[in-house]
This record gives C-alpha cells, sequence and structure tokens, in this order.
C-alpha cells in the first residue's frame, strides 16, 4: 500500500513535470504536518484541490470528479497516465467521501443547515436556525459588524481548519474560498429580497414610457424590462453581448432612479470597473448616453430632469480596487461594512471579471440600502483568480425563469407581458428574479458580430465559414509562419478598416513638439490613441506564439526600423502593462500606458515619463515608482477585458493546452471594434478551442438557492 510519504513524492514529481504546481504539492504536506496519520487519499485530494483553486475554481466536486475527471483535470496525456496510477485511491461514492473526510482535524463539516448559519460561529441557541443568522446579518445598519469578520473569526476550534466539506452537493474547499462563497451568498440573497423604497409600478411606468417610448405589445423590450428590474430589488444583474445596450441601459437606469427618487439631489452615484481601461469607458460611454436621452419629467415633482447637471455631478469613474481602497502587502481593504462606501447607487460594469474575494470585499463594503447594479457579458472569460460570480449569477438567464409575481410587476411597470416561455417551469429561483439578458445586438451585427455568435455556440464550421469569407472586417493566417505575424504587428492589415500596426503609431515618435506645455500633452494623446487602435492579443504568455516570446520580437523589429531604440528597461515607445496595484499612484493590475519623455522648456533635458489616458486627464509617472510593468505590444487575451481596439489579432499557440477555449475566442473577437484578424499556426487548434466550453466548479448558486 502506498504510504503518505511516498505520495508526497509522486506529487513532487509531478510538480516537477508541471502538471502540479509546487503550491498544490505543498499543501497536502502541511495537512500531513498537521495530522500525521492522514491518509494518502486524503493528501491526494488536497492537492487536487489546490491545484483546482489555481485552474480558478473554487472548490473539488467531489460528486462528479469521477464523471467529468477530464472536465475538470484537462492534463496531457502523459499526466493523465500518471494520474491513472493513483486514481483508484479516491473514494467513488458519496459515503465514502464523507468517511475520508468527516472528522478529519483538517476539515470542518459545513452541512446544508450550517451553510448559511455558520453553526460553530454562533450562539447555541442560534445553531442551525439559517433564519436567524439571515436576520442578524439583516440589522448590519444598526450594528456595522462586517460579515466577513464575522466569518474569518471562527472559534480557536475552527482555526485549525484548513479545509471545508459542504453538503448538497458535496464538495471541498480551501477555507478562504469557502468563507468568501458564504459572504457573498448571504449579501446577495438579502439584497434578492424587494426593497422596501423601491419605487411603485405606477411611479416608474410614465418616466420608462418617456425613456424607451411606448410599450410595444408585439415584442418585449429587454432594456425597459432590465431598467426596471434593477430597481425593484438591492441588486440587478444585466448581461448582454456587445451592442446590446448594456450601458445604454444603465444611463437610463440612473434617469429613472433620479426621477423616482424623493431627494435626487442627495443621491450618491458610483461607476466601477475591475481594469482603469473599463471605467474610463463607462464613464464615457454613461455620459454621452445621458446627454442625448429623451426629455425626462420627474412624476414625483413635474420638473424636467437636467441631464447636463447629472453628468457633471458624476464622479469619476474608478476601480473596483480604487472604490474599495486597496492597500499595499494585504488582501484586506480599507472600506468594509464598518466603514462603507459612501454610495446609494453603484453601477459596475465588466463584471465577468470580479473573482469571488472581490466580491465578497464589494458586496461587504457596501451600504445595507446601496443599489448595486452589475453589467456583463456572462459568455467573456471568467476572472483570472478563483470564481466566475457573473457566470454564477446568469446561470438559466436565456430562459428568464421569472416566477408569477416578478412577472406580473414587470407588467405593472412597464406595460408589456413577460411571455409565457419566460417564466419559471419549477419552483423559482432567488437570483432569476434579479436578471435580465438583452438579446438584441445593435452594433455587433455585421461579419465580426456574426464570427463572435458562431464562437459562442461553439459552430467551428459557421466560425471557419465567416472568417473564409475575407472581408475587410475579418481575416486568418493559418500559415504558421512566425514572420507574417511580426509584419502585421508592425504594418496592420492594409485590407481592413483600421489597418493597425505598431511602426504606424510610433512613427509620430519622431514628430514631438517642441513648443508649448499643450501641444506636447497633445501629442502624448495622439501617440495613445494610437496605440489603442491596434493590440496582440495572445491565448499564453510563454513559447514563440505567447506574450513575452512576441513582445521581445516586435521591440526587436521595430529596434531594427530605427523606430525604437531600446536602452536599458525603460526608453520612448515602451508601451507597459501594470502589474501590481499601485493605489498611491493611482494606477491599478492591467492599467496600460506609454512611455514617452514628459514636456521640457526648450534647451532644457527631459525625462522619460509613463503616461495614462484616465478619461479625459493624462497621468505621467516616473518608471523609477513603476517596478512591477511589463511590455504590452501583445498581452494575453484575458488583460484586454473591459478594452476596445479598433483592430485586434487574437494570436492562438502551436499547441493546444487546457487554456484554450470558447470562451477565449469569444472574448477575443469581441475586443474587435472595426477589425479582427486570427493568426493560428496550427489550423485544428482553432475547431478545438470552439469545442472546450470552460467550466468552473463552484457552490455558489447552490447556496444562494438553498438559503
Amino acid at each position: 500500500m502506498l504510504s503518505a510519504e511516498e505520495l508526497l513524492a509522486t506529487l513532487r514529481q509531478w510538480a516537477e513535470q508541471g502538471w502540479l504546481r509546487r503550491l498544490d504539492a505543498a499543501l497536502p504536506a502541511l495537512v500531513l504536518d498537521i495530522a500525521p496519520h492522514t491518509p494518502p487519499a486524503l493528501l491526494l485530494s488536497v492537492a487536487l484541490l489546490s491545484h483546482l483553486e489555481g485552474q480558478g475554481h473554487t472548490c473539488l466536486p467531489l460528486q462528479t470528479l469521477h464523471s467529468r475527471r477530464h472536465t475538470w483535470l484537462a492534463w496531457p496525456p502523459a499526466g493523465q497516465t500518471a494520474l491513472d496510477t493513483l486514481w483508484p485511491l479516491l473514494p467513488s461514492t458519496e459515503t465514502d467521501w464523507r468517511t475520508l473526510l468527516v472528522g478529519h482535524p483538517c476539515v470542518r463539516w459545513s452541512s446544508p443547515g450550517d451553510s448559511s448559519a455558520h453553526a460553530e460561529q454562533l450562539a447555541p441557541e442560534q445553531a442551525g436556525q439559517p433564519s436567524a443568522h439571515v436576520e442578524h446579518l439583516s440589522t448590519r445598519a444598526e450594528h456595522p459588524i462586517s460579515v466577513r469578520a464575522e466569518l474569518d473569526e471562527a472559534p480557536a476550534t475552527a482555526d485549525a481548519h484548513p479545509l471545508v466539506l459542504a453538503d448538497a452537493p458535496l464538495r471541498l474547499y480551501l477555507r478562504r474560498h469557502h468563507a468568501d462563497e458564504q459572504v457573498v451568498a448571504h449579501h446577495l440573497r438579502l439584497r434578492s429580497e424587494p426593497a422596501p423604497d423601491a419605487p411603485a409600478p405606477p411611479l416608474l411606468r410614465p418616466v420608462l414610457d418617456q425613456l424607451f417610448g411606448l410599450p410595444n405589445a408585439a415584442r418585449v423590450d429587454w432594456q425597459r424590462q432590465a431598467c426596471a428590474l434593477a430597481l425593484r430589488a438591492r441588486l440587478g444583474v444585466i448581461t448582454g453581448g456587445p451592442g446590446t445596450g448594456k450601458t445604454y441601459t444603465a444611463a437610463r437606469l440612473l434617469a429613472t432612479v433620479l426621477a423616482t427618487a424623493p431627494d435626487p439631489a442627495s443621491l450618491r452615484i458610483a461607476l466601477a470597473a475591475p481594469t482603469g481601461k473599463a471605467a474610463a469607458r463607462l464613464k464615457l460611454s454613461i455620459a454621452d448616453a445621458l446627454l442625448t436621452l429623451p426629455p425626462v419629467t420627474s412624476p414625483r415633482t413635474g420638473e424636467q430632469l437636467d441631464m447636463a447637471a447629472l453628468v457633471s455631478r458624476l464622479e469619476t469613474a474608478r476601480t473596483l480596487h480604487a472604490w474599495l481602497g486597496a492597500r499595499p502587502d494585504t488582501r484586506h481593504f480599507a472600506r468594509h461594512a464598518g466603514d462603507p462606501l459612501a454610495v446609494d447607487v453603484m453601477i459596475v460594469d465588466e463584471a465577468s471579471m470580479i473573482h469571488l474575494e472581490m466580491m465578497a470585499a464589494l458586496l461587504d463594503a457596501l451600504p445595507p440600502q446601496a443599489r448595486l447594479v452589475l453589467l456583463g457579458d456572462k459568455e467573456q472569460l471568467a476572472s483570472v483568480e478563483a470564481g466566475a460570480v457573473l457566470g454564477d449569477l446568469c446561470q438559466g438567464a436565456e430562459a428568464g425563469g421569472y416566477s408569477p409575481a416578478t412577472a406580473e410587476w414587470l407588467v405593472q411597470a412597464t406595460g408589456q407581458a413577460m411571455p409565457a416561455e419566460m417564466l419559471a417551469k419549477s419552483a423559482p429561483k432567488p437570483l432569476a428574479q434579479l436578471t435580465v439578458m438583452l438579446r438584441e445586438s445593435r452594433r455587433f451585427n455585421g461579419p465580426i458580430g456574426q464570427l463572435a455568435l458562431a464562437a459562442n455556440r461553439g459552430d467551428a464550421p459557421a466560425a471557419t465559414h465567416a472568417l473564409a469569407q475575407a472581408g475587410p472586417e475579418l481575416a486568418a493566417d493559418f500559415s504558421g509562419q512566425r514572420e507574417h505575424l511580426i509584419h502585421l504587428a508592425l504594418q496592420g492589415r492594409d485590407s481592413a478598416p483600421e489597418p493597425g500596426g505598431y511602426a504606424r503609431c510610433l512613427a509620430a515618435l519622431a514628430q514631438r513638439p517642441t513648443g508649448s506645455e499643450a501641444a506636447h500633452q497633445q501629442w502624448v494623446r495622439a501617440l495613445l490613441q494610437g496605440f489603442e487602435r491596434f493590440r496582440l492579443l495572445c491565448a499564453t504568455r510563454e513559447g514563440p506564439w505567447g506574450v513575452s516570446g512576441l513582445n521581445d520580437a516586435i521591440q526587436q523589429a521595430l529596434a531594427q526600423r530605427g523606430l525604437v531604440r531600446p536602452d536599458g528597461l525603460w526608453w520612448p515607445g515602451r508601451p507597459v502593462m501594470v502589474t501590481r496595484n499601485e493605489p498611491a499612484l493611482g494606477v491599478f493590475n492591467g492599467d496600460i500606458g506609454l512611455t514617452l519623455p514628459a514636456w521640457s522648456a526648450p534647451g532644457q533635458p527631459s525625462a522619460l515619463k509613463v503616461w495614462f489616458a484616465q478619461g479625459d486627464e493624462l497621468r505621467a509617472i516616473s518608471p523609477m515608482r513603476l517596478p512591477h510593468t511589463d511590455t504590452a505590444f501583445a498581452m494575453t487575451v484575458h488583460k484586454s477585458q473591459g478594452s476596445e481596439f479598433g483592430h485586434t489579432v487574437l494570436v492562438l499557440p502551436d499547441q493546444g493546452g487546457q487554456l484554450l477555449s470558447r470562451e477565449l475566442i469569444y472574448t477575443g473577437i469581441t475586443r474587435a471594434r472595426q477589425a479582427f484578424t486570427l493568426v493560428c499556426p496550427q489550423r485544428q487548434l482553432w475547431a478545438q478551442a470552439l469545442e472546450n466550453r470552460t467550466q468552473r466548479a463552484s457552490g455558489l448558486g447552490w447556496v444562494v438557492n438553498a438559503l
């Protein structure tokens, strides 16, 4: 029989092969240190749990681990063969899993009742009474104790439990992810209840008629429905693909909030997104949409809303890290339930990028009475970190799943009946009553949109056919010739509506003005705008077709043409991506800047600065204050979320892998505004990626619906 030490040695070998991280092999060793009699089966389970966490999952799904092994563990053939030798150690039934895990010194058992009540953290008389705990949490306005703190401040006996076993369905967690999931689930459940101060349907209806026109009985206006439903509770979720009008709807939502509020002048409105670029786009899009709204008269006062005044009142959109008060060298934020955000309405764009821990922090920092509206495309890549919160919230959004009460409320508020097929076929789920999926794209109906739809369906023949049409908007290169890609990176594609190419952009480096500071800033802004018109997006970081290899090759090619003169780490024309939050500087992970000279008076030396466009403002930062950056001619698809480029080039690697997925392809395509070019060295990988749908193990949906 395999000993625990022999198992740990095998796990270390797997880490050397790259099938596990070193962390995945180290965590079982920690468990064995705490409990020396731990059986090998449990140690293997811990390694797999840690591995899945590194892949973005929040738990180890024990009930489907065997039946969906190749979904959860998409290892290469050699890794699968090695895994075969240890796989029989793992329990094959729920009963056997319980026998292995329940009672182990490192495992805390969380039954369905405990999953909402946290029995070991409540007074004895409260244990096993979820409703009592929910009632306790709902009084946070009077007793501002952080739910996060409540979960983390477990008794000493629970502190020794780095693992949590949850039921229905059976799943194993790292304690931190279980705590975050509970925080999110409790807040979502509390916010799913109709708000006492929600505007009544008779108040909403005239405002919606002014904003959207009279209701059309022949077709459902999902933007109208979303605007209404987001005001019924303290949480609204609006999902849809590119061009479906998420920010258009959000602007009308803000107008509706102001038109129906008893004291609109006092409302504090916050705009947020996971990245600086997405935040800037959100503010600009909503401001533009507000200024083009039809006149709106408040049914409360009879006065017309001053949209220009509303736009002037909007604060600059900020990243979630900035709103929450990210602090260096700690996971904890300055804002929390004890010191909450001073907001009444918060709209968060690009919500697909929000990971579980961030969502827990955001919900914990919002005042109980504040409204939260999440906007995002549920089909995009989930966050890099663990969790797929928007995907969990939007499960079944296509089918609606509305309760009779929700449908009746919407009829009264919007004047439109909900189609029968959108009503729940069984017990309505709380999250469905908060969620609206926008279904009609008003901007993305051309070739790029059709390609994105085919990719989202996983329809490889249709997607390949769309690319083969070879119109100006779309092109594909399956040649596998890397020099073709480097030429494309420098010169762009002449047939495209937005040719792009870094050589075209950086040619302006030689045209630096020598006059006023205003002229210099105009030059900086033009270079930044030119850089945003073209981008290479890669599926992987390493390798000749990955971010690192392509950045080096493009830099070398530009230098050979004399367009840049790399001298050390920092040089004019170097684009950089910030890889670590720098709240003191006002830049955050994922922000992109361009290294350019600062303005100086004639005859005076000019220092290099890294310039960032933040809305209408320019921010210049000394490179010496930015130690955590990468060159960014090429970037990963993940890092591109929240951004759009005139011409997007999606680069796939020459070898398959778990990273190649339908969601990655869809996200890459939808970053393109005017032109999209696919570069795929191995043609078969294109179809394989479209067939590979990403699924993340999570218990969030189960927990919310069980509360």
